[in-house]
Order: structure tokens, then sequence, then C-alpha cells
């Protein structure tokens, strides 16, 4: 088991490499670079880029371990045909009216450099926050038999927390990496990691890197 707050992960003490997917949520150019969108806004990007030698070290784990990654990115369509009108209207008052930002058709959409992508890893292209909403990703977990999810990404408080949220109301056991998450803004990524310990675990358990690393270290010796 990985030693977890309120409780260690996964609660009955099964964690199956076959039925577990580590989540890799939208570390795209758009979010960590200086001039995409995340950056456009007035955040400081910074703290996003910080925590990728940590996502990287629990990718090559989870590889070693048997598990699945599944790497997620957000983003519309080049020609907007899935834009709402309150989409544009956002998308204007951010500035963005004539950029590619946040566009499919745009290199900001792709996944940094310093994260690799292995070719058998799984990429779940989104408009929304979550990866759930008008995307195959639930239809691909239920198809490989995964029952549990391990959080990183960012943000924290937005894309990270939305699609945790919707996983464990689909009954999927969820696991927040808290080093492995950021935010531009502290408080709301301070916010969100202790939201998922309130009412005993109500999204699930939270950890630290460390732990996960010595749980899957462990499940791939097994494996070796």
């Amino acid at each position: 088991m990985i030693k977890a707050t309120p409780f260690d992960f996964p609660y009955d003490g099964r964690l199956v490499p076959a039925n577990t997917a580590l989540l890799v949520i939208d570390l795209q150019e758009d979010f960590l670079s200086t001039s995409g969108y995340f950056a456009r806004k007035g955040y400081d990007p910074a703290p996003l880029r910080a925590i990728l030698p940590t996502v990287n070290r629990l990718i090559a784990a989870a590889r070693s371990a048997g598990l699945t990654v599944i790497h997620t990115r957000q983003g519309y369509r080049g020609d907007m045909a899935d834009m709402t009108p309150y989409e544009r209207w956002r998308r204007k008052r951010a500035g963005l009216e004539g950029t590619d930002v946040l566009l499919r058709s745009g290199p900001g959409f792709q996944i940094v450099a310093d994260i690799e992508v292995a070719p058998h890893d799984i990429i779940v292209d989104k408009t929304c926050n979550s990866a759930f909403i008008y995307t195959d990703f639930e239809l691909v977990l239920r198809a490989r038999g995964i029952t549990h999810l391990m959080f990183t990404g960012c943000t924290t408080d937005v894309c990270v927390h939305t699609t945790l949220r919707e996983a464990c109301d689909r009954n999927f056991q969820c696991l927040t990496i808290a080093d492995a998450c950021a935010s531009g803004d502290r408080q709301a990524h301070e916010a969100a990691l202790h939201m998922v310990t309130v009412e005993d675990g109500v999204f699930g358990a939270l950890t630290e890197s460390g732990a996960v690393l010595e749980a899957l270290a462990w499940l791939g010796a097994k494996v070796g």
C-alpha cells in the first residue's frame, strides 16, 4: 500500500499494476511556457515547470511497474467549430482572439519536450477542464480494466481537481500526488489539496511522490 492521508492507498491494499494508471494532466507548452495562455493571464508558470522532474520520475517508475501512463491535452479545434459563443467571448476577453493559443493547431497545444511521451502511452485530447467531458477517456479506462488512478499535472485547482472529482463520482479509486501537481496560484493549489482529504477522503487520498516511488519500485521488482 502507499502511505497517504487520510487513508493508505488503495483502501483494500490491492494495488494491481494492470488496473492502475498514472495521469499526467495538461503539461503543455500553453500552460508551462512564458508565452502561452497561463503567462498571458499574468500567472507565473515557474511552479508548473518545477514539478517536471518529479513527474518524469513517476512516469519512469510507473512504466517499470507495468502501469498505464495517460497524458491529457487541453485545446479547441483549429477551426474553433467546437467553441460556443460564451467560450469565444471568454477567449476574446482573455486577449487570445487571433492567436493560436489553446488551439490544437498551435504549437502550444503540444506536451512540453521535458516530458517523454512513449509510443505506448495514451493521449486524451479535451476541450473542457475535465478529461471525462466529450472525450473517450472513460471508455479507454473501462476497456483496459483500469480502476485506480494516480493524479499529476496542472493545474491542481482546475483541470486536475475537476477530473479528480468526476473520477470519484464514477467510482474510480483516486490518489493525488501533491508534489507532482501545481498551480500558478499557491492558495488555490493548497486549498485544492486540502479538499482531497476532507470528510475522511471525499476525493480519495493524498500523498507525496516519495511514497508512490517506493511502492512502484517494489512492484517493478516483482514485475522484473
